[in-house]
C-alpha cells in the first residue's frame, strides 16, 4: 500500500518515470490516452510502455502437435501484433513531452509485468481494467487485480466510461 511520501512524490514532480501497460485493448490505450491527457506530462517524465505478448511454450497438447513452421509463423504474427500495438501506443503519446520508452516481455501479463516493474523501479503503474464482474475475473484472471496486489509501487486502474454514462 501507497503512503502519503509515494503521492507527495508524484504530485507537481518532475522526472517521474511511469509505466503504462498496453494491450490490443480499447481499454489500456484508454488508460494511456489518459495518461498522457491528466498527468501534467513535462519533459523531465518518462512514459514506459510495456507490451507482454504470451508466449509460446506449452501450446498444443494431446492429439495437437505444432510444428516447427507453425511456432515460427506464431512467432512472426506475435511480432507484428507487438509492433502494431507498440505504434498505435506511439501515436497517443506523439503530442506528449514525455520521453517514451518501450518494452516488450514475453510471458504470463500478470507475471511479466511484475517483473518488469521490480526491474525498472517506477513511481507507479498506470493500467486499464476490462471491468470484468467477479465470475470472469475468477476464471479469466484480472491483470490490475494482480498488479494491485504485488507491485511495489502505487497502481492507478484505469477504467474506460460506457457509452452512454456520465464521466
Amino acid at each position: 500500500m501507497a503512503d502519503q511520501s509515494d503521492f507527495s512524490r508524484m504530485e507537481g514532480a518532475t522526472g517521474r518515470r511511469i509505466l503504462v501497460a498496453v494491450d490490443e485493448s480499447e481499454e489500456s490505450m484508454y488508460a494511456l490516452k489518459w495518461a498522457v491527457d491528466f498527468l501534467h506530462l513535462d519533459s523531465t517524465d518518462t512514459l514506459i510502455l510495456c507490451y507482454s505478448r504470451k508466449a509460446n511454450e506449452g501450446l498444443g497438447g494431446p492429439g495437437f502437435v505444432l510444428t516447427p513452421d507453425v511456432l515460427i509463423a506464431l512467432e512472426k504474427y506475435q511480432d507484428r501484433v507487438g509492433e502494431a500495438v507498440m505504434q498505435k501506443a506511439r501515436d497517443i503519446c506523439s503530442g506528449s513531452p514525455a520521453n517514451v520508452e518501450e518494452k516488450i516481455v514475453k510471458g504470463d501479463a500478470r507475471d511479466a509485468l511484475c517483473e518488469v516493474l521490480r526491474k525498472v523501479g517506477p513511481d507507479f503503474l498506470v493500467i486499464g481494467s476490462h471491468g470484468y464482474g467477479t465470475f470472469k475475473r475468477t476464471f479469466l484472471g484480472s491483470v490490475s487485480d494482480y498488479c494491485v496486489h504485488h507491485a511495489k509501487c502505487p497502481v492507478m486502474i484505469v477504467k474506460k466510461p460506457h457509452v452512454g454514462s456520465q464521466a
